[in-house]
């Protein structure tokens, strides 16, 4: 584990994330995403964008595909209710012979190294955890860890982004916390040919059959105001392709079956009638 010195003070840091995310469609998002993080001069600094959205539609995915594009180490952290200041920043923990270590956060590895740093579901931590980065996100760029003692400035190439679900299990945020991470940028369902292209990648061992009833079924829930999300139309298929299993060629019959099955145990009954939607259109 790498280490590095800082006031007197040796933090242990955290590793990157190397994940197997891809983004389709939708261009416009990812630029925007990379124009908020362009800086211009020497006086400029970047923006710190906040994705928002329903659960399931790709912010995650979003501000990671931005983070590769710009060939710099990313860092996530999962943010919930009980995110204190300190997981932010840096935690004591006990080491060899009992000596303390303190371990950098991701986000404050980030800012050591220069990466981007993802805050996911930010929303779902108090405002108690996001006074500690109030500093981080306008023009002073450092966070101070109390519990190390030390004032850590963010490198010049350090990137922000924070993901927020748009649902009820969240906080709401107060003003000057919002004014921090900006700008706002929505996400919204992605049209059927992007969601036709999302569920191959990441169905590469379907056929076409199960794939196209998904896709209807999903444009008839979005039609009709429901939540249900590729990562549903994903996860649909993926427990679909496996009570297959061995099955290589089911008939349309067969495919229904389990796609049925697959919709009452991941979604629940209600669902049931954009599948039946989409067996009549196809």
């Amino acid at each position: 584990m790498e280490t590095i010195t800082i006031d007197g003070v040796n933090l242990f840091l955290s590793h990157p994330d190397e994940l197997k995310y891809d983004w389709v469609g939708q261009t416009e998002l990812l630029d925007q995403v990379l124009a908020a993080w362009l800086v211009l001069d020497k006086e400029d600094l970047p923006l710190n964008p906040r994705l928002t959205g329903k659960p399931g539609v790709g912010k995650t995915t979003l501000a990671y595909a931005a983070a590769k594009r710009l060939g710099r180490p990313v860092y996530m952290f999962q943010a919930t209710m009980d995110t204190r200041p300190e997981d932010l920043i840096i935690t004591p923990v006990i080491g060899e012979l009992g000596h303390i270590r303190y371990m950098a956060s991701p986000l404050v590895t980030a800012m050591i190294r220069g990466g981007i740093c993802i805050l996911d579901e930010g929303n779902r931590m108090s405002e108690k955890s996001w006074a500690s980065l109030a500093p981080l996100l306008d023009n002073r760029r450092y966070v101070e860890s109390v519990v190390a003692a030390i004032k850590i400035q963010a490198h010049p190439d350090f990137r922000f982004c924070a993901t927020m679900n748009d649902d009820a299990s969240t906080f709401e945020l107060p003003e000057y916390i919002h004014s921090r991470i900006q700008p706002q940028i929505f996400i919204d369902f992605p049209e059927p040919d992007e969601e036709r292209v999302i569920l191959r990648r990441n169905l590469p061992f379907s056929n076409e059959a199960i794939l196209e009833y998904i896709v209807e079924f999903l444009k008839l829930a979005h039609a009709a105001g429901e939540r249900y999300t590729v990562r549903d139309g994903i996860n649909l298929g993926r427990y679909a392709l496996k009570l297959l299993g061995e099955h290589k060629n089911p008939s349309h019959k067969e495919i229904l079956k389990v796609l049925d099955l697959a919709v009452r145990m991941i979604l629940g009954d209600d669902a049931l009638d954009y599948l039946h939607g989409a067996a009549i259109l196809l």
